[in-house]
């Protein structure tokens, strides 16, 4: 097995926080030669560029911005056990790490994510959004992440060891603002035709049952625009750039945080949402509550 020498990759997180060797090398007091021949040697071990030249300045490489995540959560759990062992401080709380679909709504990640936060253990929930959903389903296969949450169950190119836990699920709305989904409500859902419509990614189940829905009754939307992110798509529709269409069970929170009012619901079409885990009977305390909140609850 080869060890990673954390002396140099401590020397590149500094690195990489200042973004410059220069001025990393006045915060650590050791010669900036001294700092670039520790990193070409983290660097050479790795087998992959950290950084690259921007003007000049520097910037981390995908494979820099990788090293660095890592970096973070390692150091930052060196200084936590610090704390615990010298000064006997109490760590604020066990760690849950949960990567997340961009496709999700960010409502109905807060109230998937709620019965973690609110519970009798203190929990600190690391949410992350900087990979796709390959990507989130490799690390949770190398216990980099606890938990994936998604818009499907992992399909068969995921690892065998993972497992895909039902949350529920829900019917499907179509939002706009006030007004437009006041005029459009009359004649729905034929006064879709030619009207702005945002839809999801390509990669994102809701988009396929969309386009299904628009060959089954006939409706002819204008795409404006495609958005992996459904937060992006809520902001669009907000500001008058078209409709879209969400989980029915998020009315309420978008209207309360875009203003967006219901125009009318996509009769046949249900979402579901799932928590993936490396776990087939979870144990992890955070991860069984966020499954019975949703349960119980949320998709009740």
């Amino acid at each position: 097995m080869d060890w990673l020498n954390y002396r140099h990759l401590y020397y590149f997180f500094v690195v990489a926080r200042t973004g410059s060797v220069a001025k990393a090398s006045r915060e650590l007091r050791l010669t900036h030669p001294t700092i670039s021949a520790q990193l070409h040697l983290l660097e050479d071990a790795l087998g992959a560029p950290l950084f690259e030249r921007s003007g000049r300045g520097l910037v981390l490489t995908e494979v820099g911005r990788t090293a660095h995540r890592y970096a973070s959560e390692i150091f930052g759990l060196g200084r936590e056990f610090v704390d615990v062992v010298q000064r006997g401080v109490t760590p604020a709380g066990q760690r849950l790490v949960v990567g997340v679909s961009d496709v999700l709504p960010k409502p109905i990640v807060h109230r998937l994510l709620e019965p973690a936060l609110r519970g009798p253990e203190a929990v600190r929930v690391v949410c992350r959004e900087d990979h796709t959903l390959s990507d989130f389903l490799g690390e949770l296969a190398t216990h980099a992440i606890d938990l994936v949450l998604t818009d499907a169950p992992a399909g068969v190119e995921a690892p065998s060891t993972l497992f895909s836990h039902l949350l529920g699920g829900c019917g499907t709305a179509v939002f706009g603002r006030r007004e437009t989904a006041a005029r459009l409500r009359r004649g729905f859902p034929r006064s879709l035709t030619g009207q702005p419509f945002i839809v999801p990614g390509v990669g994102a189940a809701l988009r396929r049952g969309i386009e299904q829905w628009f060959d089954d009754t006939g409706v002819r939307p204008r795409v404006v625009a495609e958005a992996d992110d459904s937060s992006l798509a809520q902001i669009l529709a907000a500001n008058g750039h078209g409709v879209l269409a969400g989980p029915a069970v998020m009315a309420a929170d978008a209207r309360r945080l875009y203003d967006l009012r219901v125009v009318g619901t996509i009769p046949g079409l249900r979402q579901r949402f799932y928590a993936v885990s490396a776990q087939r009977r979870i144990a992890h305390p955070a991860i069984a509550a966020i499954c019975r909140g949703a349960r119980h609850d949320l998709f009740a």
